[in-house]
């Protein structure tokens, strides 16, 4: 039987493990983790799937902001990586431990949750989309249709502005500190709201 623990609660040399075996020891280079330099995983939305005692699969997920134009910042939270043993990867264990990191989010009231993935399966079961994400960048390369974001009721995104890791200094303006770019901020910025 699997058993969902706190990710803190199992050894970060074999989560690492199991990310080198779902992803390849090359995986730092993608811009995901470009996404989450210089934070710790949100320990209310990271879990580890333990069964019989040993990892099977993993959810880290990470504090990440938008910084639109005129220094706004937006908060989000970046979901991944999701791993699973490659012998165990049609047994449900992925879809788990992302409903399980989205059940959390939402009884916590989270920011909006976001992920870079395959759109079909993450708006089919998660309902996870790419439409409010064309206007953002990254900090490395990413398929557009594979950025994805997901808006309960009542939130919203910036429909233009920089991704990357929270608090770190993501605009066009970057050399500016937050309070110089929140004192020169527009009050109305436009917002893309969600939960349609």
């Amino acid at each position: 039987m699997i058993t969902l623990v706190p990710i803190a609660s199992v050894d970060l040399f074999e989560v690492e493990e199991l990310l080198d075996e779902a992803f390849g020891t090359d995986r730092h280079q993608r811009t995901a983790y470009r996404l989450r330099e210089g934070t710790d995983p949100v320990p209310e939305l990271s879990l580890a799937a333990v069964e019989d005692g040993v990892l099977v699969g993993s959810i880290q997920c990470w504090p990440v902001q938008l910084t639109d134009a005129g220094g706004n910042i937006a908060p989000l939270i970046l979901v991944g990586p999701v791993a699973v043993r490659p012998e165990r990867q049609r047994d449900g264990i992925g879809r788990m431990l992302v409903a399980a990191a989205l059940d959390r989010s939402d009884v916590l009231d989270s920011e909006p949750m976001m992920l870079i993935g395959d759109a079909d399966y993450y708006d089919r079961f998660f309902g996870f989309s790419a439409r409010h994400t064309g206007g953002w960048t990254l900090p490395g390369p990413v398929d557009r249709d594979r950025l994805l974001v997901r808006l309960r009721s009542g939130q919203q995104v910036p429909p233009h502005a920089a991704l990357g890791p929270r608090g770190a200094a993501t605009g066009p303006d970057s050399s500016r500190s937050a309070e110089e770019q929140s004192a020169s901020a527009p009050a109305d910025q436009a917002l893309v709201p969600g939960g349609d």
